[in-house]
């Protein structure tokens, strides 16, 4: 069951909705079906020993590997 991101056209309000099945999402301000869906962007952290400092010798974290378990 993913969550999408939603713009209403018609009231602007930003949202986030469930789809579940064939049910289509509506604005939860104005009930509107009137939507954008828009691009999401998810993220995903650690922290303990899965999350480690990159290399001392490493410029750039993200491409050394750092965070990553």
């Amino acid at each position: 069951m993913p969550i999408f991101e939603y713009v209403c056209k018609d009231c602007k309000k930003r949202f986030e909705a469930l789809v579940l099945g064939a049910s289509g999402p509506k604005c939860p301000l104005c009930d509107s079906t009137n939507l954008d869906q828009q691009i999401s962007v998810f993220s995903v952290g650690a922290s303990g020993a899965a999350a480690r400092p990159a290399p001392a010798d490493c410029p750039n974290a993200a491409a050394c590997g750092a965070g990553r378990g």
